[in-house]
């Protein structure tokens, strides 16, 4: 087990101005599962390449276990990578997959053949030693590329969004396992997901980038609670949080005819923001009221119905604009496509943010 650690990482791709990975500065502790996570192109996946030693880092450094591995070829850094596509020999066995690396570091039979049993009784692949690739399913052949990283007993684990070839099923099955798995192995653990309800459900910490910065790193729970800017209010939750920029008032926000109260710090933190304050609020943290108990109108686009509760997408009118929102309710008292409802956000769980810095108030 290792601490990892990002000291001013960047990486510049040729040809390129911006860089893919811009001075990310990440302390990773030792036994940590930390997920990556964040839009199609945000560096989360060069970063962990970075790491890995197949891409270069142009400035600053990356040290595993305080060791400066930045100039080290990916062979001496003593890490396990699993890929997306498996990237498993389609003409080896199971356990010649998982046996291969020790054969080629020379490992004594006898200390392969213990590591790859535990592994395979670990992953729940005892039964499927003996068979190719080729007969396995996408759950199992990614458990394979999972065992043949666990034998090399690695100080790290890096995961290079595993679970997204699998069925939606399975995917959140396999989820649970590497959590659990990770948990038993206590190896410190660098994961890349663009899906952040994987990042939710499986990180002690998540690191959400964009556009090659990190724009915060913390537990899920205060990711969700307390984003540090519109971006990661936006980025993390399904269905999205709501997320609007609106008049600001001594008093807070107008919602079209309806004034959202703001603190007087809030409202202090949001006048540098030209007139306007942005202010959030999650689908859950809103009631559907009747006209007579405030509210804003919106006109209901879609409601889906989740069994358990619902989720209302509608439109209003604010400012002169349709403006786009969604809330989630019991579905026993769902409205219909068409209908008018009346929104009333609780005012105990609203998000502030600053209208031109998008940083959270």
């Amino acid at each position: 087990m290792a601490t990892v650690t990002y000291d001013h990482a960047s990486r510049i791709y040729p040809g390129s101005e911006r860089p893919a990975v811009n001075e990310l500065n990440l302390e990773i502790g030792d036994g940590e599962f930390l997920v990556l996570v964040g839009p199609s192109g945000c560096g989360k996946s060069t970063s962990l390449r970075m790491l890995a030693g197949l891409e270069d880092v142009d400035k600053g450094r990356i040290l595993i276990e305080g060791k400066d591995v930045t100039n080290l070829p990916p062979k001496s850094r003593d890490i396990a990578m699993v890929f997306q596509n498996y990237a498993l020999y389609p003409h080896m066995s199971v356990y010649e997959n998982m046996a291969f690396a020790l054969k080629l570091r020379k490992t004594s039979k006898a200390e392969i053949d213990r590591r790859v049993k535990e592994a395979a009784a670990l992953l729940q692949l005892d039964e499927y030693l003996s068979r190719k690739p080729k007969a396995l399913s996408g759950g199992q052949r990614q458990r394979v590329a999972m065992g043949r990283a666990i034998v090399r007993e690695p100080q790290v684990f890096l995961m290079d969004e595993p679970l997204s070839n699998l069925d939606a099923k399975l995917r959140v099955q396999t989820r649970s396992q590497i959590a659990t798995l990770q948990a038993k192995l206590g190896v410190t653990t660098v994961y890349v997901t663009h899906d952040q309800v994987e990042a939710m459900t499986m990180g002690h910490r998540v690191a959400v980038m964009l556009d090659g910065v990190l724009q915060q790193v913390d537990t899920p729970r205060a990711l969700y609670d307390t984003p540090g800017n519109v971006f990661v209010a936006g980025f993390m939750g399904s269905p999205a949080m709501n997320i609007k920029t609106v008049p600001l008032t001594e008093a807070g926000g107008h919602f079209g005819s309806l004034a959202v109260p703001l603190s007087r710090e809030q409202v202090t933190g949001a006048q540098s923001g030209g007139g306007k304050v942005t202010i959030g609020f999650r689908p859950e943290a809103a009631d559907l009221v009747t006209e007579g108990q405030g509210g804003f109108p919106i006109v209901v686009d879609l409601v889906e119905d989740l069994g358990s509760d619902a989720n209302v997408y509608g439109h209003a009118d604010l400012d002169g604009g349709s403006e786009r929102f969604t809330v989630r309710t019991d579905r026993r008292h769902m409205p219909s496509m068409g209908e008018t409802v009346y929104v009333k956000p609780q005012t105990n769980s609203l998000h502030v943010f600053n209208a031109e810095t998008g940083v959270r108030i």
